[in-house]
């Protein structure tokens, strides 16, 4: 036991990222069944969808599971009404001011861990009173700080500004890789790619594909004048860089982008028009797994490093 499952009354200190279209309940409830944190990702549920995901969840585990919500979400107010009058116990936030909501939601009883890009942030965390800090680096997917500190840099610098409870995020997606994680000051670690990769997953079958074939170099982290995106090489990745490259202003990016494009890449697997998101680490990911066949690799690989002798 460590404080990050005390905190959250877990056996693995293992908490899968709440993502948008892999985070649904079919996920986040097999990751808890197996001993971890499962998330369900809010950033692309409309409110009902998500009522609807955290009875599905409840109904799927009895042990604990949580939300994510970033907190630019549109109707952020509707989906925090939903989440407490559903009974979720955890919620980690993200994209946002952790102020804004830790002391509503403390409130109601539920537990705030905030997600974090720098060691600034993660001292603003502490002030807010949240109950633990994810400090995320550069390699992880999806959205992203606008730092770029990678993550064995970040986890070092966030354990010496404050004394939360740390979570370290970006590029784990091997039992060694928690292993180091935990020497740098890390007391638990939240997974994406490894996890939106499943068979739980609700990506779209032809992403999975995809991204499982992905090698060194394969992903690149752009749109940097709106909201730093970790994408994978394809038709609209091209037409970003080409519109960067050529200066485009943030309101010219933002059309390209468009609405649902995440959705379309994805969910529904449009592979040249979609936005594809994946973290670095999918370069050593090569086959699809269930996720308790993940988590049980994770555990066995971590408790190998520990036991292995360097010198």
């Amino acid at each position: 036991m460590n404080r990050i499952t005390s905190l959250f009354g877990i056996q693995y200190p293992i908490i899968q990222g709440g993502m948008v279209w892999c985070s649904g309940w079919r996920l986040a409830s097999a990751v808890s069944n197996a001993g971890g944190l499962g998330l369900l990702g809010a950033g692309s549920m409309h409110p009902e969808t998500l009522r609807e995901h955290i009875r599905k969840c409840r109904a799927a585990t009895d042990r604990p599971f949580g939300v994510n919500i970033p907190l630019m979400y549109p109707q952020i107010e509707e989906i925090m009404a939903i989440v407490a009058e559903e009974g979720v116990k955890i919620v980690f936030t993200s994209a946002g001011n952790p102020k804004a909501w830790t002391g509503w939601l403390h409130e109601r009883g539920i537990i705030v861990a905030h997600v974090v890009s720098s060691s600034r942030f993660a001292m603003k965390c502490e002030e807010a009173g949240v109950d633990a800090v994810v400090a995320e680096g550069f390699e992880a997917g999806g959205h992203n700080g606008r730092e770029e500190t990678t993550t064995f840099c970040l986890i070092p610098a966030v354990r010496s500004a404050t004394t939360l409870p740390l979570i370290a995020a970006g590029g784990i997606g091997t039992g060694e890789g928690i292993f180091a994680a935990m020497v740098l000051g890390a007391e638990g670690v939240q997974i994406g790619t490894r996890f939106a990769l499943t068979d739980e997953s609700s990506a779209s079958p032809v992403f999975k594909e995809y991204c499982l074939g992905l090698g060194e170099g394969d992903t690149k982290l752009l749109l940097k004048k709106l909201a730093p995106t970790r994408l994978v090489r394809n038709n609209f990745r091209d037409a970003v860089e080409r519109a960067e490259d050529g200066g485009a202003s943030a309101e010219e990016l933002r059309t390209l982008l468009g609405r649902g494009r995440a959705k379309k890449g994805i969910f529904e697997g449009d592979l040249e028009e979609g936005e594809l998101e994946i973290g670095q680490v999918s370069a050593i990911v090569s086959r699809q797994q269930s996720v308790a066949e993940v988590m049980n690799e994770l555990v066995e690989a971590m408790q190998r490093a520990a036991e292995k002798k360097y010198w």
